[in-house]
């Protein structure tokens, strides 16, 4: 396993209440690229293509749109994954299956009512993400997603929707919400966080759900590189911590800065699981 010290004793510290880090995603990018072996570079690769799903659908919607640099491909690249796929003659070794298939399939969708293209796309890329070699990888892949089920679950619930037609995936969380009744779903025991998204959805506040939301997140990263901070994972981390930030940056800094450091206190000193569901 590789240990990337002289990288990640030299990257600058970033805090949750940072406006921004200082350095960028793109920057810490670039740096990588001369660093990192072969194989971790792999790693980073499922990272990245996160932003190569939300690029295709831009530019299958409009070839001329603006792209994000983060993603693993160019422009041609994607151009050549529509033209192979409306082909037929996509090549399965060139990209992941899965993006020259949505590309395909696009077409004949894109008008379907309810059909949402990024949120079609992006279920695609977790289960394609499930399958990355790394341990700790796979793990937040499926915390991401685990997330989103559960909130939009809760949130249905809520208001009285039938949440089967709102969650994505088939693991064992999606099962457990699909066929139970209970206010948790029966999650608390599986899941340890549970009780931390069933406060979040409590929030009224949008935008402040959204900072508890990545405020979670960040604790998990933490909690996850805490004796390991010079690895490959760690760096994985760092990465998706700027995302964070970069994402931050919009919000307003004064009131930012002090809704961070009382979402984090309330996280560090409240039980994970709520006194009623460990009876």
């Amino acid at each position: 396993m590789s240990n990337y010290y002289c990288l990640m004793a030299g990257v600058p510290d970033v805090a949750l209440d940072d406006a921004r880090g200082a350095l960028s995603m793109a920057e810490f990018k670039e740096e990588l690229e001369g660093i990192l072996t072969e194989a971790d570079k792999q790693l980073m690769f499922y990272l990245y293509l996160r932003y190569d799903c939300l690029n295709l659908v831009k530019m299958l919607k409009n070839p001329e749109a603006e792209i994000s640099p983060l993603g693993n491909y160019t422009r041609d690249q994607y151009m050549d994954m529509m033209t192979s796929a409306r082909e037929m003659t996509f090549n399965v070794h060139r990209y992941p299956k899965f993006l020259s298939i949505f590309a395909r399939e696009y077409s004949y969708n894109k008008d379907k009512a309810g059909y949402f293209p990024e949120d079609a796309i992006m279920l695609e890329y977790y289960l394609y993400s499930f399958k990355c070699p790394n341990r700790m990888l796979r793990k937040w892949f499926e915390m991401n997603l685990n997330v989103t089920n559960i909130l939009t679950a809760l949130i249905a619930k809520k208001y009285g929707w039938n949440v089967s037609d709102y969650i994505q995936g088939d693991n064992m969380v999606c099962d457990m919400i699909r066929h139970s009744n209970a206010r948790d779903f029966g999650l608390s025991l599986e899941l340890d966080y549970v009780g931390d998204l069933m406060k979040i959805v409590d929030c009224d506040d949008p935008v402040e759900k959204e900072k508890r939301i990545d405020a979670f997140k960040w604790m998990w990263l933490d909690e996850q590189t805490f004796m390991d901070v010079f690895s490959i994972e760690a760096v994985f981390a760092y990465m998706c911590k700027l995302e964070m930030l970069e994402r931050w940056e919009k919000l307003d800094l004064e009131t930012g800065r002090e809704t961070f450091r009382q979402i984090i206190e309330n996280l560090r000193g409240e039980a994970r699981v709520p006194e009623e569901f460990k009876r």
